[in-house]
């Protein structure tokens, strides 16, 4: 027997969240079987445990987009029992079982060696999230921009895409400017590598579709107007990575920052990219993320803490990552 969280829908479409006693026969189908041993909790994770986003597909569900463990049984040659695995996305929590057990059952082209940099652990405190924040940095470094180019601004910078993408602009070298709605978090963004820190209201509110120029790139973690915002204010052709929706899935713009300055925005979608890239981001992050730097934006809690904890990611009063000890 193991224990997970199992998301149900009732009739009237409200999601039920249980924390179950389930056991191997209960599995979905896959060449690898996982014994997790942490899991992380993300704004995805967040909505389809609380019901408030139309996250799962199939049901009933065990959400949790990532999972780290080792391999317990195999039937595929590249995998074998006591290897240390990692998983983001491919559905994890979604259409395919997820990570907020203390087992899991997976196809064994997700699986990923724990890179040597971390411990299992710490691949939970980066997760998904400083996973899809290096795929950012990294979609701004194949557009051109280099250090010294001018201000990147990064959205939602005390979340947990947002605060490991200022870590790893900063130790890059480029000058990082951090737009949150928590003043309380200035000396943390300043910590993590952010030179100024601005006022999420300032994005916030619709402006004007073209605005004087500001960015020479952006990392967007949270959508909607604040989008559109930094588009209008982004340099001549510079560049916005976009990778969020926290604000909402709108985007109130018009054509102008793209025709007049070149702009480019670049969608950045984690859950299906290839091996290859995944580990050109794990490798950018083992680089460049300091162990303190991981240290100062992770907390930890248990399995049972879950929904509590999903509640407070939702409203905005969780900072950086919380990783989950499936076995808490």
């Amino acid at each position: 027997m193991f224990k997970a969280w199992l998301l149900t829908q009732a009739a009237d479409k409200t999601t039920h969240a249980e924390l179950c006693d389930l056991d191997d026969a209960d599995l979905p189908p896959g060449e690898v079987t996982v014994r997790v041993t942490h899991s992380a909790l993300n704004y995805k994770d967040a909505l389809a445990v609380t019901g408030k986003g139309l996250i799962v597909r199939r049901w009933p569900m065990v959400p949790g987009i990532d999972l780290a463990g080792t391999v317990e049984t195999s039937e595929h040659p590249d995998w074998q029992p006591g290897d240390a695995v990692v998983i983001n996305g491919w559905g994890l929590g979604e259409n395919h079982w997820g990570g907020l057990s203390q087992k899991a059952r997976v196809r064994a082209e997700w699986l990923l060696r724990c890179p040597s940099a971390f411990s299992l652990r710490d691949t939970m405190a980066i997760g998904t999230a400083g996973y899809t924040a290096a795929l950012c940095v990294m979609a701004l470094q194949r557009h051109g921009l280099q250090p010294g180019q001018g201000d990147v601004l990064v959205t939602g910078a005390a979340g947990g895409v947002g605060s490991v993408a200022v870590a790893l602009l900063a130790s890059l070298g480029y000058r990082v400017v951090a737009s949150t709605g928590r003043p309380q978090e200035a000396e943390y963004l300043q910590f993590l590598g952010a030179q100024d820190i601005v006022d999420r209201a300032e994005f916030s509110t619709p402006g004007r579709p073209l605005q004087s120029e500001r960015w020479a790139g952006v990392v967007d973690t949270v959508g909607s107007t604040s989008l559109a915002n930094a588009l209008a204010a982004t340099r001549h052709h510079g560049a916005v990575a976009a990778c969020g929706l926290a604000q909402g899935a709108d985007l109130p713009t018009t054509v102008m920052p793209f025709i007049l300055r070149g702009v480019t925005l670049y969608g950045i979608n984690c859950v299906l990219e290839s091996k290859a890239t995944r580990e050109q981001a794990w490798a950018l992050l083992a680089q460049h993320l300091r162990p303190d730097q991981l240290a100062r934006m992770t907390h930890d809690i248990g399995l049972s803490e879950v929904p509590q904890t999903s509640a407070a990611l939702l409203a905005g009063q969780v900072r950086g990552r919380t990783v989950v000890d499936v076995n808490r």
